[in-house]
């Protein structure tokens, strides 16, 4: 074997490989000499931020992560937190943002590929799908067009694998116009005496490629995913990866039946960096070497080079680690379903990555270098100073109550995501019993009567103006969600997507942030097991409003005792718990129908938080309600006009009597409070246990009509209210695509 001459390389090399300042002198440094070509890839995309997070690991190390739930939290391809019984949940969301504006289609399917191979590398069958989804200006050029492509490839990735998708979000503003953003999120299941690991612990292991072949798809796809946009992004498009779901789905099963045998050490999806990431990351947990010979590698595209097989992002491919004498097995398996198997190495005791191709060293290198030895930044930063709250009577529309009430549900930031949601197939494998439309969804364990409810949440114009109290508001705003179908809130996984983290202004948003998810998440005993950052959010230096997505699961422990949204039977009375504040603060009211958007957000109190929502949770399994919605986006009469369409009947509210203006009391966003629909003979006893818990609790109204209607208000007939409520998407989207 002969290493291969070591090449000069220009500025231009170096900084087309997205090495900035010192960091190539640093990688001289580790190497003690130049870099083979093969060499500069492999450090490039291990260096990237999509890889190796070094603008936000010291931040990240900050936020909480262990419970008594928690099998396994950040660090591994999925966290895992135990549901009892010998079962458990695995997750995670991540993003896929650049690939989605570029190709949206594939970006969007690919997205949704790779969740799902990080949750079944854990062991786990995958049960669920959801994704959290921010497009431009609806008048926008491209917003239309990028729509149509991101649901498409989510619906044809999701449907063809046979995984529901159960619910997400989806929000337009202006702030995305050069930057949408796909976070996608997978939920599976796994038994916990079979969970699955990265680390290829033991020397002389066979290393076997399993799944599909590799091509020169996706090549510098990290690299490209860790810079910002500018006018020749669409340049890029080589650099987006191309899925098959239907090999993808052929991967689950053969995975999931060879993780019932006893022939897996270690196995890694072969994500982000492809198989780099995937041998490095293996063999220095494992704290081992790898030796690679690249002529063994399944290849679907001739002459190709070390350089580009090792950084090739082609889809549904697996690194696993097999004990000895096991590859026969192994093999019969995948080819019984149709899959490439390859043993293409093995693990040694060098603590170096050794990678051969046609009879030549194209690469020599230190195992824990490539691992560890990207920058650590702590970058300054500049805290976002929030802006003053303002008081209610200083926002005020001219129209009614009702009027307004009108033009809000059908507003883009509020109009029915139904349109979106029926692309998904919702119901395939039989186990959703919580659907799209809810506050959060939920799908059965199979076989039992536990559930699993999910649910993704953030708020980014709250953010945007408080980084720490808008990321603390989209916390809680998914523990509600999880309280809301009466499942206990268990752990978190986040997608932190923001701009460029070399502007100080930037680098503090994401530090209050992390902040804020550090103190909502540790008040709530609700850890984060997972997650994503998604930095260089921006076209021509103009970045995306700070959304930090927050992806949450909580146990249901019995599935006969859900709650859902829908108002139920007439008569019944409708109460509010919670306190009022009539927060106008950077409310979507004032967004639509001031026309401005100023404000602090409304402020949130952790305790009365969690007061909240475990009296609401257990009134829930005492089946003392009949329907629970908590009040979010345009406030309580928001939630109320979404109960009665979601149930088809409508509601009679009282006229609101208090000192605050009826405006601010109907559509002000004050947090912690929750909509209930109670029995008559209900009430009492709970408007009592709220007073016991130190909730504030009033009956607003009752059950009944055929419209959402106001003492003293003009009525809004629930047909009047539908039609502007449903009809906005499809309609927009029914114009010629762009």
């Amino acid at each position: 074997m002969s290493a291969p001459a070591k090449p000069a390389f220009t500025p231009e090399v170096i900084a087309a490989h997205g090495f900035k300042g010192d960091e190539y002198q640093r990688l001289l440094d580790i190497l003690g000499r130049e870099p083979s070509m093969t060499e500069l890839g492999i450090f490039s995309v291990m260096w990237s931020e999509h890889c190796s997070y070094k603008s936000s690991r010291f931040w990240l190390k900050t936020l909480p992560t262990k419970g008594p739930q928690v099998i396994q939290g950040p660090g591994e391809n999925a966290g895992v937190v135990d549901l009892g019984d010998g079962w458990a949940v695995v997750f995670k969301m991540e993003s896929h943002n650049h690939p989605s504006y570029i190709e949206p289609f594939q970006g969007a399917a690919t997205g949704v590929g790779g969740i799902m191979r990080d949750v079944f590398t854990m062991g786990a069958r995958p049960v669920a799908n959801m994704n959290a989804l921010r497009f431009g200006d609806p008048d926008h050029p491209k917003t239309r067009h990028l729509v149509s492509g991101v649901v498409s490839g989510i619906g044809h990735y999701g449907n063809c694998t046979g995984v529901p998708t159960i619910g997400g979000e989806t929000n337009f503003d202006a702030g995305y116009n050069g930057n949408i953003l796909v976070n996608a999120m997978c939920v599976g299941l796994a038994r916990t005496d079979k969970i699955f690991y990265s680390a290829a612990k033991g020397v002389g292991l066979p290393v076997v490629y399993v799944g599909s072949t590799t091509g020169r798809d996706g090549i510098h796809g990290a690299t490209m995913a860790s810079a910002e946009f500018d006018d020749k992004s669409e340049e890029k498009r080589p650099t987006v990866q191309v899925g098959d779901p239907f090999t993808e789905k052929l991967l689950i099963e053969a995975c999931l039946e060879l993780m019932a045998t006893d022939c897996i050490i270690a196995i890694q999806d072969m994500g982000a960096a492809g198989l780099t990431s995937s041998t490095s990351e293996m063999a220095d947990k494992g704290g081992v070497g790898i030796e690679l010979e690249l002529d063994h590698v399944p290849q679907r595209e001739t002459g190709m080079t070390a350089y580009e097989m090792m950084l090739s992002e082609s889809q549904e491919r697996m690194l696993m680690i097999l004990k000895p004498g096991s590859e026969p097995q192994a093999q019969a398996i995948f080819k019984k379903w149709g899959l490439d198997f390859a043993v293409i190495g093995t693990t040694t005791d060098t603590g170096r990555m050794i990678i051969k191709h046609k009879g030549v060293v194209e690469a020599d290198l230190p195992v824990d270098k490539l691992a560890d030895s990207a920058p650590l930044y702590q970058r300054p930063y500049i805290e976002t100073v929030p802006p003053k709250p303002i008081l209610p009577q200083w926002v005020a529309g001219t129209d009614s109550i009702t009027g307004a009430l009108r033009t809000m549900m059908g507003h883009p930031s509020l109009c029915s995501r139904r349109w979106i949601w029926e692309q998904y197939d919702h119901m395939v494998m039989g186990d959703t019993v919580g659907r799209p439309g809810g506050d959060a969804g939920v799908v059965r364990v199979h076989g039992t009567k536990k559930g699993i409810a999910v649910t993704c949440d953030v708020t980014p114009r709250y953010v945007f103006a408080d980084p720490d109290m808008g990321t603390r508001q989209a916390v809680v705003e998914t523990w509600r969600n999880l309280t809301c179908v009466g499942a206990d809130p268990l752990a978190i996984t986040d997608n932190m997507n923001f701009g460029n983290p070399e502007r100080p202004e930037i680098r503090g948003q994401f530090v209050g942030s992390v902040k804020g998810m550090s103190a909502a998440c540790m008040a709530l005993a609700y850890p984060v097991v997972s997650g994503n950052v998604s930095l260089y959010n921006e076209t021509k230096g103009v970045g995306i409003p700070p959304t930090p997505a927050i992806g949450a699961v909580g146990l249901v422990p019995d599935t006969d005792y859900i709650s859902d949204i829908r108002l139920k039977k007439a008569g019944n009375l409708l109460m509010l718990i919670g306190a009022e504040q009539g927060w106008l603060g950077q409310s979507l009211y004032q967004q639509i129908i001031v026309g401005k958007l100023e404000g602090a957000p409304p402020p949130v109190n952790l305790g009365e938080e969690k007061a909240a929502g475990d009296l609401v949770r257990g009134l829930i399994r005492e089946r003392k309600v009949e329907a629970v919605h908590d009040c979010s986006d345009g406030g309580l009469l928001v939630a109320v006009a979404e109960m009665a369409l979601s149930g088809k009947i409508g509601s009679e509210l009282h006229a609101y009597e208090g000192l605050l203006p009826a405006h601010a009391i109907w559509f002000g966003e004050d947090q912690g409070r929750y909509v209930l629909e109670v029995d008559p003979n209900a009430a009492d006893d709970i408007l009592a246990r709220a007073k016991a818990a130190g909730l504030a609790a009033r009956l607003i109204g009752k059950v009944g009509g055929a419209a959402v209607s106001i003492k003293g208000e003009p009525a809004l007939a629930l047909g009047e209210l539908r039609e502007a409520h449903e009809g906005w998407l499809p309609g927009y989207m029914g114009k010629t695509l762009g």
